[in-house]
């Protein structure tokens, strides 16, 4: 029996209807043995790795976002009822962890632009194989990206927080101490934007509408 393996959306169903009417045809990333667990993760449509990866991205960097916030938000809420001048300044701390959300609300946008249908469907039983390596490889490059993405602004969001929360305790001590903590809590920042910039690279070469 042939074997058809979808790519996604209404395009799955198109693919296996050509697959099975031009005879049993194996399509997958290598030609001869499979294991079995390899077999498993083949017949993961690539638009789906790719979506995972974009739900990853967004989702994770909200989680990273929201827990920095919660951290340091309780912090300034309680120091401000001794010492009411830290309320305005420590604010910047609010401002970094939110930014952790919107590195990760770009890259989603980013990556969801490269999920387009195929130009044209590939004649012939190479063509169709070398179709779906490429498209397997792009699933995979835009869910890694995802995956780097979110995690990298998860731990970016709990430092910035952890950070912030010792700065509005420090603050309300002594006020001479903010600057001296603020440049900490901006390299911390700065984690997040490391991973928007190799997630970017890892997904630029994700190709998902071209067919040679």
């Amino acid at each position: 029996a042939s074997i058809g393996i979808g790519i996604g959306r209404d395009w799955s169903l198109c693919l296996t209807r050509r697959t099975m009417a031009q005879g049993p045809i194996v399509v997958g990333l290598f030609q001869g043995y499979f294991d079995e667990w390899l077999s498993l993760f083949e017949t993961i449509p690539a638009t789906a790795l790719a979506s995972i990866g974009i739900g990853i991205a967004i989702g994770v960097s909200v989680l990273g976002a929201a827990w920095g916030i919660l951290t340091t938000g309780t912090s300034i809420v309680g120091a401000a009822i001794k010492a009411p001048r830290i309320r305005s300044k420590n604010l910047v701390s609010v401002i970094f962890c939110e930014a952790v959300a919107i590195y990760g609300v770009i890259m989603a946008i980013i990556l969801q632009t490269k999920i387009t249908p195929p130009d044209k469907f590939p004649e012939g039983p190479q063509a169709i194989n070398w179709m779906m390596m490429r498209l397997m490889f792009s699933g995979y490059s835009v869910l890694n990206a995802g995956l780097t993405v979110g995690f990298s602004n998860l731990f970016c969001g709990i430092c910035v927080g952890i950070t912030g929360s010792g700065c509005a305790l420090a603050d309300a001590q002594q006020g001479s101490l903010f600057v001296k903590i603020l440049i900490i809590e901006i390299f911390g920042s700065a984690l997040g934007l490391f991973g928007v910039i190799v997630g970017i690279i890892m997904a630029s070469p994700a190709n998902f509408k071209t067919v040679d």
